[in-house]
């Protein structure tokens, strides 16, 4: 492959969707031998990973086009191996600690539920709108937002409630229907989360909505619209931030800031208040920065700290109770200590 063929598919797959010393993951984590488990290498997974979480637990957790890896803090684990070979894309822990994982693909087959023991799957088959699950959300009811290609589906634990979106904005569809196929990437729901007010936040390939009550509302700024923001964030001031082609944004008592115009795929806010965010300069050429915002003792302002540059693309940043930032990317798993990039990839 050339490198210009290279930089248009690392682009395309955006658009459409070293060394350093081991720390030991917070949390009881049983030490095992390798040999004890199936599959246990010291490397994470190879190639694509879209999003990681720390479970309460400690343990790290990789949603990846080659499976869900879990990772103890010496070894990982792919524990989809032989529960299906659909590319897992979304990741969540809800609050009582079971973990979900949305796929996405030709072949994908809806979200799966892990309580620790098993896997428990949700398809068109249950009634979900769609079987590619490109983001998952809980509410403060402990109720589900699966977003998905061609709109939403609500789930209370028991039965779906869809969403579908469209040419015409948002409607809720009361005749079950299903798509069997992906939808228009227009429609597609990249992230989904509620503020303060409890109104339903839909960032689309498309536009960025408020939904509440029936009524859908496009966001804006300066009477442009938010185009394909690629992921929101809630940060603990209760602030929403948007992160997409057009760079960072921040609404804060109903106005929007710019802090950044690069392109932008990840945010996460760690436990000092520090932004972090996963960019690039420009989308012909790509160079992918892993960013720090440091915020002041009120988290209202914000200085710019430091930057680790020349990543591979960024898809998924969070930050672990140890004070690391670990990164879901093009190629692999990459943990920040705040000193140094450690790559997980077994080629590095």
């Amino acid at each position: 492959m050339t490198k210009s063929i290279k930089i248009i598919v690392l682009y395309l797959l955006f658009v459409c969707h070293v060394s350093c010393t081991q720390h030991q993951l917070e949390g009881k984590i049983t030490k095992v031998n390798i040999n004890d488990l199936k599959g246990a290498t010291t490397h994470g997974p190879v190639g694509i990973t879209r999003n990681i979480i720390q479970d309460k637990k400690g343990m790290m957790w990789m949603a990846s086009f080659r499976g869900v890896f879990k990772y103890d803090g010496t070894f990982f684990t792919n524990m989809s191996k032989t529960l299906t070979s659909s590319r897992f894309y979304s990741i969540l822990e809800d609050t009582k600690g079971n973990l979900w994982f949305g796929t996405v693909g030709t072949d994908a087959s809806g979200v799966y539920r892990y309580d620790g023991k098993s896997f428990e799957n949700f398809t068109t088959a249950q009634g979900l709108l769609n079987n590619e699950v490109s983001s998952i959300y809980e509410d403060e009811n402990g109720t589900f937002w699966f977003g998905v290609s061609g709109g939403f589906s609500f789930f209370d634990g028991s039965s779906f409630q869809n969403f579908i979106i469209d040419e015409n904005g948002i409607h809720e569809d009361k005749t079950g229907k299903i798509f069997v196929k992906r939808q228009s990437f227009k429609h597609t729901v990249n992230s989904i989360l509620k503020d303060d007010k409890g109104i339903l936040w839909i960032a689309t390939g498309d536009k960025t909505y408020q939904y509440n009550q029936e009524k859908a509302t496009v966001m804006t700024h300066d009477e442009t619209p938010f185009y394909n923001v690629r992921v929101l964030m809630k940060d603990s001031n209760g602030s929403i931030w948007l992160g997409g082609p057009h760079g960072l944004w921040r609404c804060q008592n109903n106005a929007f800031s710019n802090f950044s115009k690069t392109i932008v795929s990840s945010i996460v806010e760690d436990a000092n208040g520090a932004i972090w965010i996963g960019s690039a300069k420009n989308a012909v050429k790509p160079k992918w920065d892993l960013s720090q915002l440091r915020s002041n003792a009120v988290r209202t302002e914000y200085s710019k700290g430091v930057t680790i540059p020349n990543l591979p693309m960024i898809f998924g940043v969070t930050a672990s109770r140890d004070g690391n930032i670990w990164l879901a990317t093009f190629e692999g798993v990459f943990r920040y200590d705040g000193k140094k990039m450690k790559s997980f990839n077994k080629t590095k």
